[in-house]
């Protein structure tokens, strides 16, 4: 595996069993998007608030950046950061913040980062994807190399079963987990390139695959909403076809309720494109992105769609009530007042 596969697959988003139907409407009073320099960074991945209010964003090449309320301030390797490459962020019941990155993790406690290597040799497992904390305190790092449990000295490696598939496999991201979360009942979700979506409810693992409905085994996201539904996002496995005249696929969003898959068949970008980010931020909203075609507000019966011109890879709600949409091309937010603003180096924050 190379150090630049998940550049290279933003990048390339950047540029470019039964199943049910729903209505979606393609409209919205959304503010016109102009082109603004000085961006926050061109890979903004991570997005977080921190129990006291500030907001930061990991990217993939100028370290963290912090927002406190009054000014925006960066964090990098020249501060102790032990890569420049930050994709995850959680804060801990102490309010140590922690910080996946390129080359393991680093905990920050306001004064100086520490810093932890997952392997000592092994590049795919100190290539940090998500950070997860569960309601049990148990810390999870997903990487490129798989699953480790962390209890603040050691990482044990947590490995997960294979299930038999009938799709290609890239070699480069069969260990790569994307998504780690919790549901309701408690029970632990992994999000698999290649794997579909696995369950560990403390004893035994479920799987969630193709051949139950979704539309790719490369699965990016997985969330919860109050109704019960669990949202799967996925990307195109045949993007990663060396001929070029071979990289269209099945990929984008699927609802799974009561054992039944949902697809959206109306909205072409949920069954050809790509989805990074699903995000639940209130009983009435569930926020999906694409990395074509914008932002999709789901409501429970309609679609409302938002042009971007970034592709998101994370979203995240504030106390304020602005959605943060970090991705591929810098950061944008919606306000309270519905309108889709580019926050740059120089605001509006």
């Amino acid at each position: 595996m190379k150090l630049t596969t998940l550049t290279l697959l933003l990048i390339l988003t950047y540029s470019c069993n039964s199943q049910r139907q729903e209505k979606s409407t393609n409209t919205g009073d959304v503010a016109p998007i102009t082109e603004v320099p000085n961006q926050i960074a061109n890979y903004v991945v991570s997005a977080y608030e921190d129990s006291v209010g500030r907001l930061w964003f990991g990217t993939l090449e100028k370290g963290i950046a912090r927002f406190d309320g009054d000014q925006l301030k960066y964090f990098t390797k020249q501060d102790g950061l032990p890569s420049n490459r930050v994709t995850s962020i959680v804060e801990d019941s102490n309010g140590t913040l922690w910080f996946g990155t390129g080359t393991g993790i680093s905990a920050y406690d306001g004064l100086k980062f520490t810093n932890y290597r997952v392997a000592q040799e092994d590049w795919s497992s100190n290539s940090i994807s998500v950070l997860f904390i569960d309601s049990q305190n148990q810390f999870w790092v997903g990487t490129w190399g798989g699953v480790y449990t962390f209890d603040g000295d050691t990482f044990t490696p947590f490995p997960l079963p294979y299930p038999d598939i009938d799709t290609p496999i890239n070699p480069d991201t069969k260990h790569w987990i994307t998504e780690i979360t919790q549901d309701p009942e408690g029970s632990i979700w992994f999000a698999r390139d290649g794997y579909g979506a696995c369950k560990f409810d403390g004893e035994s693992f479920d799987f969630v695959l193709r051949r139950d409905g979704l539309q790719s085994n490369n699965v990016t996201e997985i969330e919860f909403d109050t109704r019960g539904n669990i949202w799967f996002g996925t990307r195109v496995a045949e993007r990663d076809n060396p001929d070029p005249n071979n990289r269209v696929g099945a990929g984008g969003i699927n609802k799974w309720s009561n054992g039944e898959m949902t697809s959206f068949p109306k909205i072409k970008a949920f069954n050809t494109g790509e989805v990074y980010s699903v995000y639940h931020s209130s009983p009435s909203e569930l926020w999906i992105s694409t990395t074509k075609d914008g932002l999709y507000c789901y409501d429970g019966s309609d679609f409302k769609h938002y042009p971007l011109p970034i592709s998101i890879m994370e979203m995240l709600k504030d106390r304020q009530g602005n959605l943060w949409l970090a991705g591929a091309g810098g950061l944008y937010k919606i306000d309270q007042q519905d309108r889709v603003i580019n926050v740059t180096t120089a605001g509006p924050w």
